[in-house]
């Protein structure tokens, strides 16, 4: 596999990260800014203020109103959006390579600059409940934001949605003070990909984000969370089953063999929770495994949704894989499968602008440089089953996280 072509990176004395990858070929351009302004920094009592304040900042910006930004990046042909996530608020926009530099205008006064007027709040929060009520109606989705928020130290588990509480009772004020807290340059990563000309981009940027005036970082609060083994009652057709344990950041040296142990445990069609719980015992339509890192931390999360008959057999056999992974290991079959479909997920994400301003500003912010496709490809070659089968069995999935949700709790163990 070539190595990925050169990258380029600046930082600004305002503490903005610039990181730039040329994709020769492409005549798409994309950026993805990660802002330091998450749910893990909302006031304890108001969740869902960061998922609003990305709405808002979209409802009129600079000079334009609302109707008159949204028809300026329509006229550039900028696919766009914005979302809160529990760490970053991002902003992602893909769009041709001569429009780059005109789209970064625009989003400059949306970060900037956004009118954040108050009649555009109602509106809103109208759709932030309606989103919350929606989870309601997805299960599957409900308890796996619920076993974030079990497993991981709070603010860090919080999901991005809110609570309905906290988003009925956000003021337009209470929403302002938090943009002026967390919307800062210091802390926020700038990744661009596609057909770029490096100097104008640095240049571009420079001019349109270096006023940004940088601000403290906001204090933190760690607190332990839990508990490890609950259930929520729903009467609800199916119960959802879904768990969670620690396992290796993107920062650390086991990472490839973390990610290798989660996909082989139930990241593909034919991995061991599909294969085991789906088709030999026919327990439920949809399991798997999938691994999630944030800075500090990472966890190899399962789910599981199936009827109640069989759930708690679903758990049963769930666990037990959990445990034979570590007890076992993974054979050499296994372990070439899974770096096959690692490889042909990583060249397809190369291979769209979009996606690879994404993995820049991830990387750099995980890493603090940005990872080559030569880079990942060869740590992948690299694994072996006795090195995966070694990871797997130090892991500590006996640190589970066990959550259940549907008419009657499942026999757990302690």
């Amino acid at each position: 596999m070539p190595d990925a072509p050169s990258i380029a990176q600046h930082t600004y004395p305002n503490g903005l990260v610039l990181v730039a990858e040329a994709m020769p070929g492409v005549q798409s351009a994309a950026f993805t800014l990660l802002l330091p302004a998450g749910a893990a920094y909302e006031a304890a009592d108001r969740g869902g203020a960061a998922s609003m304040l990305s709405e808002w900042i979209t409802r009129g910006a600079g000079e334009r109103d609302s109707r008159e930004l949204l028809s300026a990046l329509d006229n550039l042909g900028v696919n766009h959006g914005e979302s809160a996530q529990t760490l970053h608020t991002s902003l992602a926009a893909a769009t041709l390579g001569r429009n780059l530099i005109p789209a970064l205008e625009l989003f400059a006064d949306i970060v900037l600059r956004p009118h954040l007027d108050d009649d555009e709040i109602e509106p809103i929060r109208a759709l932030a409940l309606q989103n919350l009520r929606s989870l309601e109606d997805d299960p599957g989705t409900k308890v796996i934001y619920e076993l974030r928020r079990r497993h991981f130290p709070d603010p860090w588990g919080r999901p991005a949605p809110g609570t309905p509480e906290g988003v009925s009772a956000l003021s337009p004020n209470e929403l302002r003070a938090f943009h002026a807290l967390a919307y800062r340059p210091n802390g926020a990563i700038l990744g661009v990909a596609g057909a770029i000309d490096w100097p104008e981009l640095r240049d571009a940027v420079g001019r349109l984000f270096g006023d940004w005036e940088p601000r403290l970082e906001p204090a933190v609060q760690e607190r332990p969370t839990g508990p490890l083994r609950d259930h929520i009652l729903r009467e609800t057709q199916q119960i959802q089953i879904a768990l969670a344990y620690p396992t290796a950041t993107v920062a650390s040296p086991d990472y490839y063999r973390a990610r290798a142990a989660a996909a082989i445990l139930g990241g593909y069609s034919s991995a061991r929770l599909f294969t085991e719980v789906r088709e030999k015992r026919g327990l439920c339509y949809s399991v798997y495994a999938s691994y999630e890192s944030q800075r500090d931390r990472a966890a190899i999360l399962c789910y599981a949704g199936t009827s109640a008959d069989r759930a708690q057999q679903t758990l049963d056999v769930t666990l037990a894989e959990v445990e034979r992974l570590g007890r076992s290991g993974v054979e050499l079959e296994e372990l070439e499968t899974m770096r096959a479909g690692l490889k042909s997920s990583l060249v397809m994400a190369q291979e769209s602008s979009m996606s690879r301003s994404g993995s820049l500003a991830s990387d750099w912010f995980h890493l603090g440089r940005v990872r080559s496709i030569g880079e990942i490809s060869s740590a992948l070659d690299a694994l072996t089953p006795e090195s995966v089968s070694d990871y797997a069995a130090s892991q500590a999935a006996n640190a589970l996280t066990i959550l259940t949700l549907g008419p009657n709790p499942l026999v757990v163990p302690k």
